[in-house]
């Protein structure tokens, strides 16, 4: 008797095990495996406090070069101070978990941001399109987000009016009127010089800022074999935003720095001056338009290289604005 029901538990064991072979394959649970499997092909938290975040030293001492040498009309010196800069522009996942803790503490921002150029704006981060740079937000919410990390994160922020931390990106009377502290190792935007510095940076030289971001050998040589479409995603080869980190990286280790979405500078827009070179220079005091630089997957901002300038109204947005963080060293 006991032989008998051994047999047929493991016939009934061999039955089921047969069906759930040829059991078809759940679609969702497919499609999932699939995206978790291509996730892990794009960056990942590399600092376990905040994910996207990899500061990249850029700078440990001061350093001269000039900026828009080949590719503007006037060009200038530029002193650069020691500074690093995130590896990647600022993710939807991480101007988001920013942006929540923000709100709860005081800070008000003019747009909420969504994951890249198609996103529904202020969304919870989709498992599908949380790397992807934020987008449609301002150059006064993007200060402000910069200020409110620094605080989430024990730093101290570096924008202030009249000796108060700025907190409403909807005052932008104030906005315009606020000063930058270099000196503090809070996070903010890159002034336009280190922006331009961090793009042309090779291994012991600068490339031609005529160049897009990146077009360099393995020994940081210009390389015009290289090409743009493989540095970032600009109108040549996407319709769209990607998540970041899916190009090739810059001689400095950058991404993005050529496409994807164009990046915020301080600076206000104007024709590069002679500026004292003993002091931090960031553009003039006051203007109507802020510096934007890198190009991005719109057709409208076609222009790529290295020494390519855009500038907008600091209130204007749309799906093709973001931009990455910048701190002075400590």
């Amino acid at each position: 008797m006991k032989r008998t029901i051994g047999i047929l538990a493991v016939s009934a064991f061999v039955l089921m095990t047969s069906f759930a072979q040829q059991r078809p394959v759940n679609e969702r649970r497919e499609v999932n495996r699939v995206e978790r499997k291509a996730q892990k092909k794009t960056p990942k938290a590399v600092s376990k406090r905040y994910p996207d975040l990899e500061m990249v030293e850029i700078l440990s001492t001061n350093t001269e070069f000039t900026i828009g040498e080949k590719s503007q009309t006037v060009s200038a010196k530029r002193t650069v101070r020691p500074y690093s800069i995130n590896r990647y522009e600022t993710t939807y996942r991480l101007w988001h978990n920013v942006r929540i803790w923000a709100e709860r503490n005081g800070y008000v921002f003019s747009n909420p941001g969504q994951e890249g150029n198609g996103g529904r704006r202020g969304a919870l981060p989709s498992r599908k399109d949380s790397l992807q740079p934020v987008t449609n937000i301002n150059w006064y919410d993007a200060i402000v987000w910069c200020n409110a990390f620094s605080e989430m994160d024990g730093r101290n922020p570096c924008y202030t009016y009249r000796g108060n931390v700025i907190r409403d990106a909807t005052d932008t009377a104030v906005c315009d009127l606020s000063k930058c502290d270099w000196n503090q190792n809070g996070y903010r935007l890159p002034s336009e010089a280190e922006w331009e510095y961090a793009a042309r940076k090779t291994p012991g030289k600068l490339q031609s800022d005529l160049l897009a971001s990146g077009q360099v050998n393995a020994n940081g040589d210009d390389d015009e074999s290289v090409e743009p479409t493989s540095l970032g995603w600009i109108s040549d080869n996407s319709k769209e935003t990607h998540s970041v980190g899916t190009a090739l990286a810059n001689g400095a280790g950058l991404f993005d720095m050529t496409g994807n979405v164009l990046e915020f500078c301080w600076d206000w827009q104007a024709s590069y001056d002679v500026q004292q070179l003993d002091i931090h220079q960031a553009g003039p005091e006051f203007g109507s338009e802020r510096v934007m630089r890198g190009g991005s997957w719109n057709q409208y901002t076609m222009f790529y290289g290295a020494g390519d300038r855009y500038s907008f109204n600091p209130s204007e947005f749309y799906n093709y604005f973001g931009f990455r963080i910048a701190v002075s060293a400590e």
